[in-house]
């Protein structure tokens, strides 16, 4: 049966405290939808952390920071950086999930698959995951208002990611 794409927005929550950086999710994303066409995928994502009460005030940085296609969805990604007002993540949100720089190198996880100059990647979550941090870093380099915003912990926490994040494709594409 045919039938369009939905659009559907996926959140990933995360956190800097002493001990490092931390998913607040439980490993995966939030994830809801279909955005209705009287909203906006904004909006949301607001509902989204609001159900899991992460208000707008907890905010530091939201930012949409790719979209892929999944099955009939179409998802957009969001990155949301949570202000833990200095307790620790594990205190507020007992399930997070540290996010370690040496992830990839990590026997059971390898690099994501390649794919050609105009062939459609198909990132795994930890791909969309480390390219959100990604965009955050880059962001926090170039853009004032985002390192205003989030500060210099999360400077400090992300530069050992430079080289996951920079090498995430750094293998040539084999053609089959």
């Amino acid at each position: 049966m045919l039938e369009p794409m939905t659009v559907w927005v996926e959140v990933w929550p995360v956190a800097a405290d002493e001990a490092g950086l931390w998913l607040l999710s439980d490993g995966e994303p939030w994830l809801d939808g279909p955005v209705m066409a009287d909203s906006s995928e904004h909006f949301t994502v607001d509902m989204l952390l609001r159900s899991r009460s992460i208000a707008a005030d907890d905010l530091l940085w939201l930012h949409s920071t790719s979209w892929h296609p999944d099955g009939p969805r179409h998802v957009d990604t969001y990155l949301a950086v949570v202000d833990l007002a200095g307790s620790p993540a594990c205190e507020l949100f007992p399930h997070a999930v540290p996010i370690t720089p040496d992830l990839y190198g990590h026997p059971e996880v390898c690099k994501p698959p390649t794919h050609g100059a105009t062939e459609e990647p198909v990132p795994r979550e930890l791909d969309v995951l480390f390219h959100a941090l990604g965009h955050l870093k880059d962001q926090i380099r170039k853009n004032a208002t985002t390192r205003g915003a989030v500060g210099e912990v999360w400077a400090a926490r992300l530069e050992p990611f430079e080289e996951t994040l920079a090498g995430m494709y750094s293998e040539r594409h084999q053609a089959a």
